[in-house]
């Protein structure tokens, strides 16, 4: 789970099943696997934070002037995203744990924010453990059908991965460019 945080390609939709599966023939403790993947999670997570702290928002606005276009984000959109964060961070923490994809880069924005350490450190924990345990209980659960719910988890993470690209390459093309009205 350490490594999934830190580089997102690696499937935590399979990783805490299979585990969760390993359990279940008694070769682990789902409790043990759910701490450790929580742990892991919680250190990668520290990782990209820490990250977004010394980037900070005076260095991010400074990157998005010269190259706003691959960040998507102009200066005056992350001074908006900046505020939205300060007043939802937390709960876009919490949530963003659950959510293949934003799961890794959530903590990023918490760290340029200057989300103070303790309040990042809780929520993260406790979404990353609603997270690993969900999955980690589903392998134990189903562990005579893991194949079945690999084979639909996996694809459902990689479609929610493809359609943040997609949102992603549209940004990078259409940056900059202001729609008219017709008259």
């Amino acid at each position: 789970m350490l490594a999934e945080n830190i580089f997102p390609p690696i499937p935590s939709e399979i990783i805490m099943p299979l585990a969760g599966f390993v359990a279940a023939r008694g070769q682990l403790i789902l409790i043990g696997v759910v701490l450790a993947g929580t742990i892991g999670s919680l250190v990668g997570a520290l990782f990209w934070y820490g990250l977004g702290r010394w980037i900070g928002l005076k260095r991010l606005k400074t990157f998005s002037r010269r190259h706003g276009r691959w960040l998507t984000l102009s200066p005056a959109e992350i001074d908006r995203a900046s505020a939205w964060f300060a007043r939802h961070g937390w709960a876009a923490i919490l949530v963003g744990r659950l959510v293949p994809g934003v799961r890794t880069l959530i903590s990023v924005p918490a760290g340029v924010a200057g989300m103070p350490l303790g309040p990042f450190l809780v929520t993260t924990a406790l979404g990353s453990l609603l997270w690993t345990g969900l999955l980690a209980t589903a392998g134990d659960v189903l562990a005579e059908r893991y194949r079945e719910v690999a084979g639909w988890i996996e694809p459902a993470g990689n479609a929610v991965l493809f359609l943040a690209l997609g949102v992603y390459g549209y940004r990078v093309l259409t940056f900059g460019k202001t729609t008219r009205a017709v008259p």
